[in-house]
């Protein structure tokens, strides 16, 4: 039995130095793990508290299936150690070192994963694929699930979304997702406001999506959600009436409570997709809106309000999958396209559901037009203001378009692809 140096431990005390973290690394005790548990025959090796009853109490009765098993864990466990040194000395020492490859993309040259299963699926999306939830190793899974059905695959995919799109905004905000995809976002002066404007965007879609809101649940919310069908609702907070309102009339909804906690694991820190062979990893994108360097290419000029709902539109278009085209009234969106091959079939899409509400609207695009008709057809739905990204060498053309039309055209410079 050996317990190691707390390292991840220190690596998240405030104003932690370098010299002490790199003081609880730990050689002798993994060393000590190592040898015992490569000589599981005749060695018993203890790593987890949850075998300590078992061990003291069959001592002197254990077979060497049981010795493997506790072999299997120490190796497990100092490789996650290892993992967590490499990790925490690469975003220290790679990032300071201009010398490495590292430097030009500030993505480390390498990315130790390591992680435990924390609970097992349904299935994967479908019911011929297996699944199962997986957390970093000296972390904390984020989502802690208060009531309702087990979460299946699709649930886990869908509530991450919907978490990161509600907390986009510092204002209260509500994002309501269907099958990774924003069927509403809204913010509004209070909870409750922005849960009915993202409701309204598409009351259709909303049937059995998942909800999430950047603040604390109260009575009053549950209750205007009322008796609409949805799979999660997701949020940092609940009121102790709006939980047992919950458990009464929506005793099946997944209730989830998040708690972003702080760790020491690079992979937290970037995203990472599985591909045939290996992995991609990107920064995330995080980038905060600044409406200063934007441009206004189009002879009719935005005023103060028009600029404060662009910068809502720009924000909530970059949460929907590419070909994103996204029309918002004030701070709600109202008409959602995405997915599609071309961007005409977005704006169509988008307009679509938006309605008569379309007549006025700011419509934003996650990249640039590529031809002057995808503006046009915005257009023919009495859209008032357009924000992209600007870049294609069409751009004049498209420009050119909508000064014809008499619209407002902001260009970013920044692309939100989300695919």
């Amino acid at each position: 039995m050996c317990n190691l140096y707390p390292f991840v431990e220190a690596t998240k005390r405030a104003n932690v130095d370098y010299q002490s973290v790199i003081e609880e690394i730990d050689i002798g005790g993994v060393t000590l793990l190592r040898a015992a548990a490569k000589n599981h025959e005749r060695v018993t090796t203890i790593v987890d508290p949850a075998d300590y009853a078992t061990v003291a109490t069959h001592a002197n009765t254990l077979d060497l299936k049981q010795r493997k098993r506790l072999a299997l864990k120490a190796f497990q466990h100092t490789a996650a150690y290892d993992a967590a040194i490499s990790s925490w000395l690469s975003a220290n020492i790679e990032s300071e070192d201009t010398a490495t490859s590292s430097s030009a993309t500030g993505l480390p040259t390498s990315v130790d994963l390591h992680a435990v299963q924390l609970q097992s699926l349904r299935y994967g999306e479908n019911p011929h694929q297996k699944g199962v939830l997986y957390k970093w190793t000296h972390a904390e899974y984020p989502f802690t699930q208060i009531q309702g059905k087990e979460l299946s695959y699709n649930n886990i995919l869908d509530l991450d979304a919907a978490y990161d799109a509600a907390n986009e905004f510092t204002e209260p905000a509500c994002a309501i997702i269907k099958h990774l995809t924003p069927c509403g976002i809204a913010t509004g002066a209070n909870l409750v406001e922005a849960y009915k404007a993202a409701y309204e965007s598409d009351t259709v879609s909303a049937f059995g999506g998942i909800i999430a809101l950047n603040g604390v649940v109260t009575l009053e919310l549950v209750e205007t959600i009322g008796q609409l069908f949805l799979e999660v609702l997701v949020a940092p907070g609940y009121t102790e009436d709006a939980l047992k309102w919950l458990e009464t009339k929506k005793k099946n909804c997944r209730v989830m409570k998040v708690t972003m906690a702080k760790t020491a694991n690079i992979v937290d820190t970037v995203s990472i997709r599985s591909v045939h062979g290996g992995l991609l990893v990107q920064t995330p994108d995080d980038t905060k809106i600044d409406s200063s360097k934007w441009k206004v290419v189009t002879e009719k000029q935005p005023d103060a309000k028009m600029l404060k709902d662009l910068e809502f539109a720009w924000a909530a278009v970059k949460h929907v999958k590419s070909n994103a085209i996204v029309f918002t009234q004030g701070t709600a969106t109202v008409g959602v396209g995405c997915g599609q091959p071309n961007r005409l079939d977005s704006v169509r899409s988008a307009a679509a559901h938006a309605g008569e509400k379309a007549k006025g609207a700011m419509c934003s695009s996650d990249a640039f037009f590529p031809f002057p008709d995808g503006v046009e057809a915005a257009a023919s739905h009495g859209i008032a203001a357009v924000i992209q990204p600007g870049g294609s060498i069409r751009d004049d053309a498209v420009i050119e378009a909508a000064n014809k039309l008499g619209l407002v055209m902001v260009f970013t410079g920044e692309r939100h692809f989300k695919h």
